[in-house]
């Protein structure tokens, strides 16, 4: 129901964030789909309970199979290990634009997600109007973008945005995002 998101693992296994359905697909080479992690917004009113989603929207895997996903509406950024266990790695559930360590860290709104070469995550703080980044230890900081909307080109967090919502890294470790 309105898919948003979508990677593939080294074994050809095809992950979908199933945005409305508050789930994530796994497809496997042979063509089977079952529901990987999440269960119904429904069911989803306790912000402790991690494995409950609301609105998957960007997704990437990591080198270890880890997939990560953005859970658009309660603005956390989740992590499913290949064996299914949910867990929060940054966010407070407060929509925010605070740079910090796993839960101290806020975002509004966050959509695309790409992982780099070092397991570094990469995350379109779309309402934020920034590009953020979650390195390996949890670690939130922002290195693009300034929070207002705008279209200024420019270095780092002096470059503006408006709604970035997708992105990719390449080999060199060059972010690139569609605003």
């Amino acid at each position: 129901n309105q898919p948003q998101g979508i990677t593939v693992d080294a074994a050809g296994n095809v992950y979908v964030a199933d945005t409305h359905n508050s789930r994530i697909r796994k497809i496997t080479p042979d063509g089977m789909v079952s529901t990987f992690a999440g269960k119904p917004t429904k069911l989803f009113n306790d912000i402790k309970d991690t494995a409950g989603m609301d609105h998957p929207s960007g997704i990437a895997i990591d080198k270890s199979g880890n997939v990560f996903v953005s859970d658009l509406n309660k603005d956390f950024i989740k992590k499913v290990t290949p064996d299914g266990k949910v867990s929060i790695i940054a966010g407070s559930g407060d929509r925010g634009k605070k740079d910090g360590k796993g839960g101290s860290a806020s975002f509004y709104l966050p959509v695309g997600l790409a992982v780099d070469g070092n397991d570094n995550l990469y995350v379109c703080d779309s309402y934020n109007n920034m590009i953020r980044k979650i390195a390996p230890d949890g670690t939130v900081s922002t290195i693009a973008g300034m929070s207002r909307k705008g279209s200024k080109d420019g270095k780092d967090t002096t470059a503006s945005f408006w709604h970035p919502n997708s992105l990719t890294v390449d080999k060199n470790g060059n972010v690139y995002v569609t605003d």
